[in-house]
């Protein structure tokens, strides 16, 4: 027998352990359950023990197997992450996570001169309500809405916020809209990432709070949605002119009154502060920190 450790078979051993099942571990290897069988069969032969008692329907891991696992684990662990770094430190593939909203009416119109300007760079995209991990995901960079201190991270501002109201003009002609204490006529769109119309409404109306929390109001969790039903005449929506370009710019909506309201979040570049950024990541992040109008 070769004294040499089958370095396949113990790598079929750990996704074996770690997803207790031999088809699960299959799927992660991409090969058929009977391939990561043999490789398990081949260690316990090299080893000289049995490492999971078999039946029809499962695999269960011996005591040997789950104290030789505790043992090899965390050094299998390691060769994979150092292997994985290092081949993707070499890559021209660029991760990049960002809410939905953002990616949809931002950056997807900018997305094309970053690519000319960087035609070797494979950019995937990563759109979700959900921060990113990472720690777990794969993601280089991520676009935050927060205030920009969180101790493991590394950001760097890209573009400040302040909660803008839009409206159609048929809508404002509609209600007659002239100052913002005739908004008690109107219909207040709500969302999750600039729920300010109290702070707004105390900052530059004559309302009272009573008065505010009567008016009718329609509620969404995703910015485009509220932009598309202050498009449609739905009502008045608080938003960030980041998200709002194009709809302005061809007289869809605009902005009534001057009342801007200043907020602590902003939009931020963040990354890991402890790793460092492969080539294609550093092209991307001072490609983001040199648009205008930060």
């Amino acid at each position: 027998m070769s004294t040499a450790i089958p370095i396949k078979a113990l790598l079929a051993f750990d996704a074996a352990m770690k997803h207790n099942s031999f088809t699960l571990a299959a799927k992660e290897m991409h090969v058929t359950a009977g391939a990561v069988g043999q490789q398990i069969q081949k260690l316990e032969e090299w080893l000289g023990t049995t490492l999971f008692t078999r039946t029809v329907r499962q695999v269960t891991p011996t005591t040997d197997a789950l104290n030789y696992w505790a043992t090899v684990q965390p050094a299998v662990s390691r060769i994979l992450q150092a292997s994985d770094a290092l081949r993707q430190s070499q890559s021209n593939e660029v991760w990049l996570s960002m809410p939905p909203s953002l990616a949809a009416k931002w950056f997807a119109p900018r997305m094309a001169d970053f690519l000319s300007h960087h035609p070797d760079i494979s950019l995937h995209l990563d759109t979700s309500t959900a921060l990113a991990d990472f720690n777990r995901d794969r993601v280089d960079l991520a676009i935050r809405y927060f205030d920009g201190r969180v101790s493991e991270l590394a950001s760097e501002l890209l573009y400040r916020d302040e909660a803008r109201l839009y409206c159609s003009p048929g809508y404002a002609r509609k209600l007659k809209l002239k100052t913002p204490n005739d908004l008690k006529r109107a219909t207040l769109i709500h969302t999750t990432l600039h729920p300010h119309w109290g702070p707004w409404m105390e900052r530059f109306s004559q309302l009272s709070a009573i008065q505010v929390t009567s008016i009718p109001g329609l509620h969404f969790d995703q910015s485009i949605m509220a932009i598309e039903a202050a498009r449609h005449g739905q009502g008045a929506v608080l938003c960030s002119a980041l998200l709002t370009e194009a709809e302005v710019r061809e007289g869809a909506l605009f902005e009534p009154f001057a009342g801007r309201l200043a907020l602590s979040k902003a939009y931020y570049v963040t990354h890991d502060k402890t790793a460092k950024l492969r080539p294609a990541a550093v092209a991307l992040k001072k490609w983001l920190l040199s648009l205008p109008e930060r």
